[in-house]
């Protein structure tokens, strides 16, 4: 472990301070470039423009609150790009400082904690849907912060499990108004505390799992509908109580619904092996070539499965808690996709299961450290070293010319 994080071994707060500056420079950095809207912030964008306004419903077929997020940097920094992706930036700090806080708190242990944080920040997609007006990136920012409160609590002192459990269920009603497919993590919290609880009544300690099960749920559910009440004084069609109900069956509908064929669309199986990403921008702009390309680092996507085989098995074979929650947090999070019923399929919506790899490399790296040595600083490096080499067409950073792309078309079915 290197000198500095021996220093704080027992001190995760100011390493997880570090970790969040370090993420938001990041991110941060020409987040304004490129000045015109990308992708589907063609979307977004206008629809938080008109819910600051409280004009009329817009883009009805997702929940309000990420649009509200967006429409707040448009308040806080103005209708530009900086005021566009600002609060994106900051939901992925979020998410890695999150991923840190899960490490700490699963295992005490700085260095999986930090290896993990490292792992989300340099994973590609996490770096991309930072930059970018979208609904997901603050979908899993509210995902993970609800999943480090709920871990929170696990070893909480009796007086202070209740809130911070409360607190996880909150978050994962945020995180389920930003976006629906965040609904299966609230049912994940519950079977996990069942399956953890099990004869260990030291974890959230005086919780009675009917308490739990109750808040989580309807705290989850009443935090997800009190995020409409902007809704409620719209100039034109505004919601009211007695059509906030019907109105999920229209957003449903509106998800539901067929759509024609789709240039970047893909099947939900080709997305762990990184097989088609996304071209949110490949044009001339702001006075050069600039690319974006939504791609997951080859090392952590194509790794992150080995790592997630190694810490299932591990699980058979032992029974470890830290190896089987590792494995099936991954698993979960990637099988409710071949059930949700989307006509089409985007790399994109990979994004929550494509962050929860690092966890099992992190683990398995740790598990078997008297085996691995420093492998896992050999990894990092290489890690890095992909980074460094696609930056430029995952910040879009100018190009050469038109055809720049290609350096970077590893695989054919790559765009």
């Amino acid at each position: 472990m290197p000198a500095f994080l021996r220093r704080f071994a027992d001190q995760p707060r100011p390493v997880a301070l570090l970790i969040a500056v370090a993420a938001q420079l990041l991110f941060g950095w020409r987040l304004a470039t490129p000045s015109i809207l990308v992708f589907d912030e063609v979307h977004y964008v206008p629809a938080a423009r008109t819910l600051l306004a409280l004009a009329r419903p817009q883009n009805i077929e997702h929940p309000l609150l990420a649009k509200e997020l967006i429409g707040l940097g448009i308040w806080l920094f103005g209708d530009t790009s900086l005021g566009w992706r600002a609060l994106s930036s900051v939901a992925a700090t979020g998410v890695v400082t999150g991923i840190f806080a899960l490490l700490w708190l699963g295992t005490r242990r700085m260095r999986p904690a930090v290896t993990a944080a490292m792992l989300t920040a340099l994973n590609f997609t996490v770096f991309v849907q930072a930059r970018i007006a979208m609904l997901d990136g603050f979908m899993a920012a509210f995902v993970v912060g609800g999943a480090v409160c709920l871990l929170w609590a696990m070893h909480a002192p009796a007086g202070r499990v209740g809130r911070r459990w409360a607190a996880g269920a909150a978050m994962l009603g945020l995180a389920t108004a930003c976006k629906w497919t965040a609904a299966p993590y609230v049912a994940f919290a519950g079977v996990a505390f069942l399956l953890l609880r099990r004869g260990r009544p030291d974890r959230w300690r005086g919780l009675d799992a009917e308490i739990a099960l109750a808040v989580l749920g309807l705290g989850s559910v009443a935090v997800y509908f009190a995020t409409f009440l902007p809704a409620f004084f719209y100039a034109e069609q505004p919601l009211g109580w007695r059509t906030l109900i019907p109105f999920q069956w229209t957003m449903y509908q509106q998800q539901t619904q067929v759509l024609p064929p789709h240039t970047y669309q893909s099947s939900w199986w080709t997305w762990p092996l990184d097989i088609r990403p996304i071209w949110y921008l490949y044009e001339r702009v702001d006075w050069a070539q600039r690319g974006i390309l939504l791609v997951g680092n080859p090392a952590v996507w194509w790794g992150g499965l080995v790592a997630v085989a190694a810490c299932a098995w591990g699980w058979i074979r032992t029974r470890d808690v830290r190896l089987g929650v590792a494995a099936g947090l991954w698993i979960a999070s990637f099988a409710i996709w071949p059930a949700i019923p989307k006509s089409l399929g985007f790399f994109y919506y990979y994004y929550l299961p494509g962050i929860w790899l690092a966890i099992p490399i992190a683990v398995a790296f740790d598990r078997w450290r008297a085996r691995v040595d420093h492998w896992d600083e050999a990894y990092l490096l290489l890690v890095a070293g992909l980074f460094v080499y696609f930056y430029p067409i995952l910040s879009a950073a100018p190009l050469a010319g038109e055809r720049s792309f290609l350096r970077w078309m590893w695989l054919r079915s790559w765009p």
